[in-house]
């Protein structure tokens, strides 16, 4: 059994920006989706708030589109991209949001 991390990157809207209606309707989809991982979750993970980028010559590079992370644990790649299904991150259906998936390998 491996760990997998989820990044999400997209141009993701803060709650603070949505409405109190717009918020609970996406949190309830995100407490069904982990629910739904069972054992498989193990750190639900977070949002990402203010960022910076350092490059390795000393100067501020631009920072990305990364939103959060999820770790889960599955069998293989192939058994993690399968938890990513009905995620609602990728609810919207246009292609402006992905959803990158990594094994976390032991050091």
């Amino acid at each position: 059994m491996g760990k997998y991390i989820y990044l999400y990157r997209g141009p993701a809207t803060s709650p603070d920006e949505m409405g109190p209606e717009a918020t609970a309707e996406i949190m309830a989809a995100w407490e069904k989706w982990m629910g739904g991982l069972g054992s498989a979750l193990v750190d639900g993970g977070a949002p990402f708030g203010q960022r910076t980028a350092v490059c390795d010559d000393g100067s501020s590079g631009t920072t990305t589109d990364l939103n959060g992370y999820t770790v889960v644990e599955a069998e293989s790649l192939e058994a993690a991209q399968k938890h990513t299904q009905d995620h609602p991150f990728l609810s919207e259906g246009k292609g402006r949001f992905t959803l990158e998936v990594f094994e976390l390998v032991p050091m």
